[in-house]
């Protein structure tokens, strides 16, 4: 029998039935949430939940969250225990750090078997006893602050001793050193310098016009060389001795007057004056300097004499460098006036002496006077006049030539 037709023997259309199809679905959802509620039952197990699933959840699924959380949270720390947690790490690294610098100290100061260097297996073996470890600790600070102190006292020692033992005593010798030099020797310094900074290569002409003219001139005699800018005083009939020589000269040049060239200005036969080239700088007088650049006179040169209120010229002839022995060189027959300037050379010292001779041409030479009385030959023991004496001579009693 077909259950779809119906019993009047007809067909009758095939309508679903409403309520088999609620009844179905109801089924269906009652099983999804049981099998649900058994895998919450499964996943709460394995979270440490107790229980199973109530009866609540089963009959009101819907008024649940499946992901709510049933435990409770995690209390915070309270005050005392981060104390606690911070004493800990503190201890901790405290002792690691005594452990490490007992260590260093024990490897530098230790004379015996050398100390591994490996920290992981010193770590390990060293003694966990804190006591004991801030004891070696303590006396090798002890130790340590003991040799340092050593060591500063010896640096400082040390210093005090070079100071006082090495350096003074140099800078002083040195210093002595310089004076010395300076004693002996100022006069080649300071006439040196004189001989340059002077002035020097002036035209005569400049300042003579006509040297042949008859001028009046002052009655003061006076020694005029306009080339190397000498404007002297002039001090006549004086001893030819040495002492008489030099008080001479601390105030102009010295008329050397000796047998056979004794002559002044304007008469016949040879007129010799002395200057200093280079004196001592701590001798008296202004003029220590005066002849410095003498030795720049060549033939052909003017020089000029003033005396008895009469100016005389002069012409250079010659130069020669003698021994301050060889007085003679002053002493030769001349039927004319003659000038010779006297001065030492090398500049600076009184090795020798420089002459510089010079001839009469104004007023007219051969109207000049007579020699003086005393003409001939000038005496073996007598010397050119010179510097005055070094700072050795000085000091061992010997004068200069």
């Amino acid at each position: 029998m077909n259950p779809d037709k119906s019993s009047h023997g007809g067909d009758v259309p095939l309508v679903p039935n409403t309520d088999d199809t609620a009844s179905s679905s109801l089924d269906t959802t009652n099983q999804q949430t049981v099998a649900a509620n058994i895998i919450r039952s499964q996943i709460d197990g394995l979270y440490g939940e107790r229980g199973s699933v109530s009866a609540e959840r089963t009959i009101q699924p819907q008024q649940e969250s499946p992901y709510e959380r049933t435990h409770s949270a995690h209390p915070l720390p309270e005050a005392d225990q981060w104390k606690e947690y911070h004493s800990a790490w503190q201890s901790y690294y405290q002792k690691y750090y005594e452990s490490y610098y007992t260590h260093q100290l024990t490897q530098k100061t230790s004379t015996e078997a050398p100390v591994k260097n490996d920290t992981h297996h010193y770590f390990i073996n060293q003694p966990s006893d804190a006591e004991q470890t801030a004891e070696e600790l303590s006396s090798d600070q002890a130790l340590l602050e003991l040799r340092q102190k050593l060591l500063g006292r010896v640096t400082e020692s040390a210093k005090k001793i070079r100071k006082s033992r090495h350096f003074v005593p140099i800078a002083a010798a040195l210093i002595v050193v310089l004076v010395f030099v300076f004693l002996q020797y100022n006069r080649v310094f300071v006439a040196t310098v004189q001989a340059y900074v002077s002035p020097g290569s002036i035209d005569p002409q400049n300042i003579v016009i006509d040297p042949t003219s008859d001028v009046v001139v002052s009655n003061d005699p006076r020694l005029i060389i306009p080339k190397i800018n000498v404007d002297v005083p002039v001090i006549y009939d004086i001893g030819n001795d040495h002492e008489s020589q030099m008080a001479a000269m601390n105030n102009g040049v010295a008329h050397f007057a000796i047998p056979g060239a004794n002559s002044h200005p304007g008469e016949v036969g040879n007129t010799a004056i002395a200057g200093h080239s280079s004196n001592d700088l701590l001798d008296g007088g202004d003029y220590k300097f005066i002849f410095a650049q003498v030795e720049k006179l060549v033939p052909g040169d003017s020089i000029y004499a003033n005396y008895k209120g009469k100016r005389y010229t002069y012409v250079v002839t010659r130069t020669e460098v003698v021994k301050p022995s060889e007085v003679n060189k002053l002493v030769y027959p001349t039927d004319k006036p003659m000038l010779t300037l006297i001065s030492c050379t090398p500049l600076g010292t009184a090795l020798k002496r420089l002459l510089v001779t010079a001839e009469q041409v104004s007023p007219d030479p051969t109207a000049a006077a007579a020699a003086p009385a005393g003409s001939g030959q000038a005496s073996s023991s007598a010397s050119i006049p010179g510097n005055s004496p070094t700072f050795l001579e000085k000091l061992f009693g010997k004068k200069s030539n």
